[in-house]
């Protein structure tokens, strides 16, 4: 499967939640906590308001690094979630939406007033 993106790269105000998430979570992988929030903004039932990104950050993953063992999976996952919302599966919109889902996912994340813990992170998956 073709990855959304070769690199992932973050707006300076993701790489600023995720250092907040990091220290909360002791989390240290950027790419775990991005798995995550992208995950997390897969739950929602409506597309990512299409608001433009900033990527202005100096983080950079790989697609590989992000995806780890479940790369594959989160490529078919980003590509089904865009038929789903009837958006193409064109490139650049899989390439769009991605990053659009990994922002709302981290901004999700870090705006959670409940999540104090590594614990309160994964008790979160019941609720999605």
């Amino acid at each position: 499967m073709n990855p959304p993106v070769d690199r992932v790269k973050l707006s300076q105000t993701a790489k600023d939640q995720l250092t907040k998430l990091k220290r909360i979570t002791k989390i240290e992988q950027w790419n775990i906590l991005c798995r995550w929030a992208f995950c997390r903004s897969l739950t929602e039932t409506a597309p990512p308001s299409p608001v433009p990104l900033r990527l202005d950050s100096n983080v950079e993953i790989a697609w590989r690094v992000f995806g780890g063992e479940i790369a594959d999976i989160l490529a078919i996952a980003l590509k089904q979630r865009c038929y789903n919302d009837g958006l193409g599966t064109d490139p650049e919109t899989l390439k769009t939406q991605f990053n659009l889902h990994l922002h709302r996912g981290i901004g999700y994340l870090a705006g959670d007033r409940d999540l104090d813990s590594i614990e309160k992170l994964t008790a979160l998956v019941g609720n999605w």
